[in-house]
């Protein structure tokens, strides 16, 4: 008689992927984060792997968490395996040339990118486009994106431009400022995303005296943009994303200067679909 004796069971999938994103970003928070579950979800999954494997692999401590010697030497090989996994399943799906999903910015989604879909169908008209707007960049060797646009530092990606600042505001508000001085007396709005800008721009303005700005403080940029369109103070602008509204009027510029930033808007394609629809979309951006 054949004996089919029962095989030993490998560790849940889930519980794998829960070790590997907390032992990456260093806390079982940042790891539901990632994973969209709740931190008490991966601490249930971390025991589960913990009691499969025999061994602890994180020490607790009033500092957060630590890798155990065992669970450090096995992490890259994890991570390998599920950036591995993630590429098997995008080559899978490369091959439908009508689809391509694009990760960007919620400011660049709503102020860059949405003018240029138009444009974008018409140049594919069979082509299914669709948009995510994310706070970071995804990992494109596992999740589902054909392309990525953020800002970074472009030594790894297509730069499509550099990130220039300059204040904008609404042409009726341009009339009070004569100076940069005159700012200190007008309300400067800013993006919690970027609180730096307008130290920056005034760095590099030269303006050796404190200036006293002030004003309110949004987390979207859209909503900022909004507002300086509708009169509510001096706005710093990033040059891609108030682009379209200094072309129709209803932002203009009160300085000439301009502070160009370290980064540039940057897009990035998944390894293995270095060519393809998403590099002709990324030729289109550049061009």
């Amino acid at each position: 008689m054949p004996v089919n004796p029962p095989r030993p069971k490998p560790p849940p999938l889930s519980a794998l992927r829960a070790f590997e994103a907390a032992a990456r970003l260093g806390g079982f928070a940042r790891a539901a984060d990632e994973l969209c579950v709740t931190p008490g979800a991966i601490s249930q999954q971390i025991k589960a792997l913990e009691e499969w494997a025999g061994a602890p692999l994180f020490m607790r401590h009033a500092q957060g968490i630590s890798l155990t010697p065992v669970a450090d030497r096995v992490l890259p090989l994890v991570g390998k395996a599920f950036d591995a996994l993630g590429q098997s399943a995008q080559i899978l799906q490369s091959h439908a040339r009508n689809r391509l999903n694009i990760a960007t910015l919620p400011a660049l989604a709503q102020l860059w990118l949405s003018p240029k879909l138009p444009e974008i169908r018409r140049a594919f008209p069979d082509v299914e486009l669709s948009v995510t707007a994310l706070e970071s960049p995804p990992n494109l060797l596992r999740d589902p994106y054909g392309l990525s646009i953020f800002y970074g530092s472009g030594q790894d990606g297509e730069v499509i431009e550099k990130d220039e600042i300059f204040p904008v505001c609404a042409p009726a508000m341009a009339g009070c400022l004569q100076r940069v001085t005159d700012l200190g007396d007008v309300p400067c709005l800013s993006d919690t995303s970027w609180p730096e800008d307008w130290n920056l721009w005034l760095k590099n303005v030269g303006v050796s005296e404190e200036l006293n700005l002030a004003g309110p403080s949004f987390s979207l940029y859209s909503l900022a943009v909004a507002e300086a369109v509708n009169g509510a103070g001096v706005l710093m602008g990033h040059k891609a994303l108030v682009q379209r509204q200094l072309d129709t009027g209803e932002l203009v510029r009160p300085f000439d200067h301009v502070c160009q930033l370290s980064r540039c808007l940057v897009a990035k394609i998944p390894p293995h679909q270095s060519a393809g629809l998403a590099a002709d979309v990324v030729k289109m951006l550049i061009s």
